[in-house]
């Protein structure tokens, strides 16, 4: 599923008072307009042109395709006296709805209404307005206003300050297209550095991210493009492990611990850990196990330690995403599809210590082709391309092999036999055309995504197209009416249990498509406000996909809240749950948090992230457990999450095969300033949670009343919310104005 939440490009946008504009009635680029396409190892996605109209405003258009996520936009803008944007208008359609935007300068005085927020700011000096969304050529043109500056810095509006910084020139083309291209390297917009191409003359060429937007002329340049990208990028990572890791002079004790035995599970309490060489040597009650003499001695009195958790869903975006990763005090991450060279690139720079990040179980992503082909899929169009590439995954040391919604269903068997042949684990979407049974029936180990599983039980109407923006449009429009008990779900579990077939439900990343209005901050980046640029937090406030005009945001939410007890039901079923998020690195406690909403336990939930996933890829002999002769994969947590699940993001000490970390210098490595705020990480479920009992209802059965706390939405009003203390630390908050 993989949401582009990126904020100065592919950022979706929804509703202001601006009525939206048709894609028929947006720009029409002129013959002479510069043409990008916009394109991924899995094929062309869209076009996106840029020009200069007569009166001298800058201009855009761009139409893109996502798997469906349908992109309709254009931009207008005038530049002012001091060389940045004196005016911007963005119109068009994204897959969360309107995308109108607007930004002007007035009698010193900067404005701006977009789909999320609202807001002025005193305009005394050059600052550049970074739009929430638009085509590519806002970003283009935030490229070349950074180049023009002698210090190649510029203050960014809404707020933030961006710098560039050059990699590396490439020449590129042939003939008289032949020139040579400039990286530069990004900071101030998000937690990692931007790359982008420019020209000779300091003018936007291109980017090129997995997704690319490349001029059509040098659209087949795209891999060398990006594999002189990665090599200057990956120079900065040497530096930043030798940095972070230290290696202990000797054995390593955590004493007075509370400890999670993930094998039972449990907490236990007053423990002690001596880990040496780095593998777990002892583990029991603190007054039976000797400290060895010599050892550092981590007093572990008020704090929590857990194996590394696992992240069964993440996508690795660059190298930043595993110091993200591991500042979380997660140690393992399953990437269930991505750009193999990439993948196979940092596993090669992680074995030779240049690279800081955690374990890494790769799976290959494999599609058919057609117009909802997966970015960065490996396409077959036919069966002996398939099972050819499933022989590929293996022999780059692949763990897996995942499906998507365009690959023709009557490969599958003989794909599968392949890959299980192999010892490859099989997991992914469901293809067009069968339901989450049928593709058990054909040999999956696992089906990934909640609304997967929910497929079971959808109309026959939404089957055939379930590769496009019906797999979320369906279950979003029909999982609210579907009834547990009904013969579809009864099948799917029955076949999951009776198989023991795994789940992978990222229930963030549905969360975050089904609940929240534009504005809304997702419960997952409410801890971490006020530590991150300015740029990136505004992006987490991008709403949920947009309704259906014959449906409301209530609708979608019912839906949400069937989808969770859904998950409820699979657990206590026996369906083994693997924690993913399908995020940006930092979403995995709340993942967790949703499994307490399901009807987990803090222990329970917990295995979901810990041992369970080593099970599924067969490494549990040798982690996910704190157990002796186990690998030394360990975070101190500050806290008590057996009773406060949200305490996990309150990470101190992470040890990755015996080498020690500190949390914090992770964090700040990863682009953040602090740590995520403990209060805000339990009580700030900032979006709206689903079908929760009122304050007053739950006040006398529960238990302590939080202070109520305010959010702004994206109009700018002042919404109160009320929270209260539930089972297991998990705060539930509701708004207390009618309008939710």
């Amino acid at each position: 599923m993989h949401r582009i939440v990126t904020p100065v490009w592919v950022a979706a946008a929804v509703a202001t008072a601006l009525a939206q504009v048709p894609a028929a009635e947006l720009a029409k680029p002129p013959a002479t307009a510069r043409h990008f396409i916009i394109q991924s190892t899995g094929g062309k996605h869209g076009d996106s042109w840029s020009w200069v109209a007569s009166d001298g405003a800058r201009m855009a258009r761009e139409s893109m395709n996502l798997r469906g996520q349908v992109f309709e936009l254009d931009s207008s803008g005038k530049t002012g006296a001091d060389g940045m944007p004196a005016a911007i208008t963005i119109r068009g359609v994204t897959p969360s709805g309107d995308a109108a935007e607007t930004f002007t300068i007035g009698s010193a005085t900067a404005n701006w209404k977009s789909p999320v927020d609202a807001g002025s700011a005193r305009y005394s000096a050059p600052a550049f307005y970074v739009s929430q969304g638009g085509p590519i050529d806002t970003t283009a043109w935030l490229l070349e206003a950074l180049l023009a500056k002698p210090d190649k810095s510029l203050d960014l509006l809404p707020g933030g300050k961006a710098r560039a910084a050059k990699l590396v020139d490439l020449p590129i083309g042939s003939g008289a297209s032949a020139q040579t291209i400039t990286l530069w390297s990004i900071t101030g917009l998000g937690t990692s550095p931007f790359p982008l191409w420019a020209d000779s003359n300091n003018k936007f060429f291109g980017v090129a991210l997995g997704l690319a937007w490349l001029p059509d002329a040098y659209a087949g340049e795209q891999a060398k493009i990006e594999e002189a990208q990665a090599k200057a990028l990956a120079a900065q990572a040497p530096g930043l492990a030798r940095s972070l890791v230290k290696a202990p002079a000797g054995p390593v004790a955590f004493t007075g611990v509370r400890l999670f035995d993930a094998d039972t599970p449990r907490f236990l309490s007053d423990q002690t850990v001596i880990v040496d060489k780095g593998v777990i040597a002892a583990v029991g009650a603190r007054e039976s196990v000797a400290v060895p003499g010599g050892a550092q001695v981590i007093d572990g009195r008020g704090k929590t330690l857990i194996p590394g958790m696992w992240d069964c869903h993440m996508h690795i975006a660059d190298d930043y995403t595993g110091l993200q990763e591991l500042s979380m005090g997660v140690t393992s991450v399953r990437d269930p599809g991505n750009d193999d060279v990439r993948t196979i690139d940092r596993r090669t720079r992680a074995a030779a210590g240049e690279l800081l990040a955690p374990h890494v179980y790769p799976s290959s992503l494999i599609d058919g082709k057609g117009t909802y082909t997966a970015q960065v899929a490996n396409v077959a169009t036919s069966e002996a391309e398939a099972i050819a590439l499933v022989d590929k995954a293996k022999a780059n040391g692949f763990t897996g092999i995942k499906f998507y919604g365009t690959f023709n269903p009557a490969w599958l068997p003989a794909s599968i036999r392949e890959a299980h042949k192999l010892g490859l684990h099989v997991h992914g979407h469901i293809p067009a055309g069968i339901r989450p049974v049928d593709a058990i029936n054909a040999g999956y180990d696992e089906i990934t995504h909640i609304n997967w599983v929910m497929m079971q039980a959808m109309p026959d109407s939404v089957i055939p197209v379930s590769n496009g923006i019906m797999r979320f449009e369906g279950p979003g429009r029909y999982a609210k009416d579907v009834d547990l008990e009904s013969a579809a779900i009864k099948e799917i579990l029955g076949a999951m249990v009776g198989k023991r077939i795994y789940s992978d439900p990222t229930m963030v990343a549905f969360e975050s498509l089904y609940v929240p209005e534009n504005g809304d901050l997702s419960p997952s980046y409410a801890p971490f406000v006020g530590t991150l640029p300015p740029t990136t937090e505004r992006g987490f406030r991008i709403g949920g996909f947009a309704v259906p005009k014959d449906l409301t945001r209530a609708d979608y939410r019912a839906s949400w809240a069937k989808m969770v007890a859904l998950l409820g039901r699979m657990h206590q079923a026996g369906v083994p749950i693997v924690a993913g998020t399908d995020g940006a690195g930092i979403e995995i406690v709340h993942e967790l948090e949703i499994y307490l909403q399901a009807g987990f336990s803090a222990a329970e939930a917990l295995a979901a992230a810990t041992i369970v996933p080593a099970r599924l890829v067969g490494q549990d002999a040798k982690t996910g457990s704190i157990k002796v002769g186990k690998a030394a994969d360990l975070a101190l947590i500050d806290g008590d999450p057996s009773t406060r699940i949200g305490d996990l993001r309150q990470t101190r000490v992470v040890m990755l095969d015996g080498k020690l970390l500190d949390a914090d210098a992770l964090r700040t490595a990863a682009g953040y300033s602090g740590r995520p705020k403990p209060l805000a990480a339990q009580a700030a479920q900032a979006g709206p949670q689903p079908a929760l009992p009122d304050v007053q209802k739950l006040g006398p059965q529960v238990g302590e009343r939080v202070p109520d706390f305010t959010l702004q939405d994206h109009g700018g009003r002042t919404r109160t919310l009320a929270s209260l203390m539930g089972r297991n630390g998990l705060m539930l908050v509701f708004y207390r104005s009618a309008d939710w």
